[in-house]
């Protein structure tokens, strides 16, 4: 089933029977059900003045004691602390300094019956992935899970968290498809949407060849924070229409003015650090949006109505197997899976790419 909670600093919704369902008809469910197995999802901005953060916290006492905790400590660390009628599973995830200053994103998952815990941590702007495994951990009573999400009188919720979700299954973590399933990619038979593309199709890529679809990917995640679906708008960026991205699909900008401001012939820019308002804006999307990419054989740029943007990058995930049976990539054959090189050209910064933005505008 996949995603059936969700919450912002506000309330959230919880439904049973998912959130993509138009309506739900499940009874709450009872205080003593279970939560086998699942994911629970935190983005949040770690504090600036080097504060201890309790970025989510519950605890209850009936029908017996236990609670919830994530923290972020000032030092480096996140800590998780779970308990059921005493007995307290604890671990901590270390983090770098520097990562203070961009968003983070937390994935805990577990499956009890076959006593595995994940807990990592994701900087969206980056290629980055921490992780490390859990003591056996307890199930989650859903009663617990449903007043976290849609009751902010009953839980803790730091004031720097994006948003809450919690899915029914173990969700991938590492790299993230960009690409909406009706943004049209240029191929030898014309614009074929990228959700209709399959492994085996041709592309047509930037530098004028035709390479194979190697692996076509596709996630469903929730619609906020790093996952916020932005529109770019033609013409600007060379596009002949719309289309919808990913906030960190990553655009390939050439030209004279980039030349001139960067000093080399190409620039990556994140489909979020283009956003002003009217060449590019976040889209009001539902709870839940799946997002689409191609795995080409040299991480290739792709045409996409008219504009050049990224494929699927991987690096060297093949390995670590570890990470890639985590990844949106665990059930192909490892053996078949590129490598990708360091893409030659630069990411442009936040500032830098409001620069170019605006010079592409005026």
């Amino acid at each position: 089933m996949g995603w059936i909670g969700i919450s912002d600093q506000t309330g959230g919704r919880f439904a049973m029977g998912g959130l993509e369902a138009t309506q739900s008809n499940a009874p709450p469910p009872h205080d003593c059900a279970l939560m086998s197995r699942g994911t629970l999802m935190i983005e949040t901005r770690l504090s600036s003045e080097g504060r201890p953060q309790t970025l989510l916290a519950f605890s209850r006492s009936h029908p017996w004691s236990g609670g919830f905790s994530i923290q972020a400590l000032p030092n480096g660390g996140i800590v998780l602390i779970e308990t059921q009628a005493g007995d307290v599973r604890h671990a901590t995830l270390p983090y770098h300094a520097d990562d203070r200053t961009d968003t983070l994103r937390l994935t805990y998952s577990w499956d009890a019956p076959a006593r595995w815990g994940r807990l990592s941590l994701e900087r969206p702007e980056m290629d980055r992935v921490h992780s490390i495994a859990l003591p056996p951990p307890h199930p989650m009573p859903l009663a617990d899970l449903r007043t976290l999400l849609t009751d902010p009188r009953q839980r803790q919720l730091d004031p720097d968290v994006i948003f809450v979700a919690l899915s029914n299954r173990i969700e991938p973590i590492g790299p993230m498809p960009g690409l909406t399933e009706g943004v049209p990619v240029y191929t030898p038979r014309g614009y074929v949407p990228a959700g209709q593309l399959r492994r085996g199709d041709l592309v047509d890529t930037d530098e004028g060849g035709i390479v194979p679809v190697l692996q076509t990917v596709a996630r469903r995640v929730p619609a906020m924070g790093s996952f916020r679906p932005v529109r770019l708008r033609a013409p600007y960026f060379g596009l002949r229409h719309d289309i919808v991205v990913s906030p960190q699909q990553r655009l390939v900008i050439r030209g004279s003015e980039v030349e001139y401001l960067f000093g080399c012939e190409a620039v990556l820019v994140p489909a979020r650090h283009l956003v002003n308002g009217f060449s590019a804006l976040y889209v009001e999307a539902p709870d839940i949006i799946s997002y689409h990419h191609l795995l080409l054989p040299g991480h290739e740029e792709i045409i996409v109505a008219g504009t050049r943007t990224e494929s699927l990058y991987i690096g060297r995930l093949r390995r670590n197997a570890d990470l890639l049976q985590a990844s949106v990539l665990a059930e192909f054959d490892r053996a078949r899976l590129p490598e990708h090189p360091r893409p030659i050209w630069p990411v442009l910064k936040p500032y830098e790419a409001i620069t170019l933005a605006m010079n592409r505008a005026a």
